[in-house]
């Protein structure tokens, strides 16, 4: 049996969530997978949803399906120019698209559905390259060999269209955050800490908050890329499980202050980043005049610098924020989420509670696969899937590329 998202909750009940919604059934009603593989490149979350028109959506099943060492060493490879780099992709997205592939398999078996009851998979590649200001961003996959492998169409290359318009080409789940998590009663603020942190503003909306033209949304910095490259130096493992790490250090705030010296923490939204500027390179050079500190100081700073990059943003562009809904891996991080609400009281929004999405029904490490899925569905009926007042694109603009099974 499915699970119907977003049971009522205070403030978000299902009698103000359906005076959003038509009752006329879409064309593009049915069952698609969504498929997310982030910046951490840890392997891809899948689901299977169910759309229909005048109802919440209905969550069938997920999947996570993690990538091997040597393909995530060819995906990190590939985020700095180097040798043969074409090949080294091709091949790179082979591999990829066979690890979506089974996370489709995984699918369907978990919700017993053949491939023609699935209308699209939703698939949104691996970021490689974000370079909106010289007009490319670069999503590695294969969706021709996904949906040979899957005989179910494939909708992918999201972000191409919106730079192709002008805009940064993410963060690309705005829109779908504001029907999913807005409310008519208060301000809300969905953050994602994934590789990359971002979050979506959701004004009160008088009960459309899909339509609200004050949603804004746009990255605030690293979150879990600095902290996993981190873990993995100094504890040999991928991430720092459950922040203890972190909690054994103290933050170091000489070098929370250097790391917060970076232009992007000043820019003015609409921007969007990534490993592009956050990576190993970039930390090494801040660290270079504090060698002595403990690793773990570093860990517990680099947290820090996470939650106040963030209650910063929120400061300057959500000060009537009544309250904080985080997702992503970084969900399942308590003393990130803790640092997060104590970088909000700093700041000023005192007593602005932190929780994860699943106060609204919709678990974390559902949000951003479950995205793409409603991304391909409006690809399929031909809805725009961008908010231009987030991306900075000229317009609205039908998102995606179609690959017929």
């Amino acid at each position: 049996m499915g699970q119907v998202l977003f049971p009522a909750v205070a403030g978000n009940d299902e009698k103000e969530r359906t005076v959003t919604r038509s009752t006329t059934p879409h064309a593009a009603d049915g069952i698609y997978f969504g498929l997310m593989s982030g910046t951490s490149m840890d392997g891809v979350d899948g689901i299977a949803v169910e759309f229909v028109a005048g109802k919440p959506p209905v969550v069938l099943a997920d999947a996570f399906v993690g990538f091997a060492d040597s393909l995530r060493d060819a995906l990190f490879a590939l985020q700095q120019p180097g040798q043969n780099e074409i090949e080294r992709e091709a091949l790179a997205a082979a591999a990829l698209a066979s690890r979506y592939a089974v996370c489709c398999h995984e699918l369907l078996r978990a919700a017993n559905l053949a491939p023609t009851r699935v209308r699209a998979v939703g698939v949104h590649g691996q970021t490689v390259r974000h370079r909106p200001e010289k007009g490319y961003t670069r999503q590695i996959n294969n969706p021709a060999l996904l949906a040979e492998m899957t005989r179910i169409d494939v909708v992918a290359d999201f972000r191409s269209r919106d730079v192709a318009a002008g805009g940064q080409g993410a963060p690309l789940v705005p829109a779908f955050h504001a029907q999913m998590f807005g409310s008519a009663s208060e301000t809300r603020v969905v953050c994602n800490l994934g590789g990359i942190s971002n979050i979506t503003i959701l004004p009160a909306a008088d009960g459309n908050a899909a339509a609200a033209a004050g949603v804004r949304g746009f990255d605030c910095g690293p979150a879990n890329v600095l902290l996993d490259e981190w873990a993995q130096r100094h504890l040999g493992k991928p991430y720092d499980e459950g922040g203890r790490f972190a909690a054994s250090g103290a933050v170091h705030q000489p070098l929370l202050n250097a790391l917060l010296d970076e232009p992007f923490f000043e820019q003015a939204p609409p921007k969007s980043t990534g490993r592009d500027l956050f990576n190993a390179s970039w930390l090494d050079t801040k660290l270079s005049a504090f060698a002595a500190l403990p690793p773990a100081d570093v860990q517990a700073t680099l947290a820090a610098l996470t939650a106040v990059s963030i209650a910063r943003e929120i400061e300057r562009h959500a000060s009537d924020c009544r309250a904080v809904y985080v997702c992503g891996g970084g969900a399942r991080n308590p003393e990130l989420l803790k640092a997060l609400e104590q970088a909000l009281t700093r700041s000023g929004a005192s007593g602005v509670p932190v929780m994860t999405t699943d106060a609204l029904g919709v678990p974390p490490h559902y949000v951003e696969a479950l995205a793409f899925a409603w991304l391909a569905m409006r690809c399929i009926e031909r809805t725009p899937g961008n908010l231009p007042a987030v991306t900075g694109a000229a317009g609205k603009r039908v998102l995606g590329a179609i690959y017929p099974r």
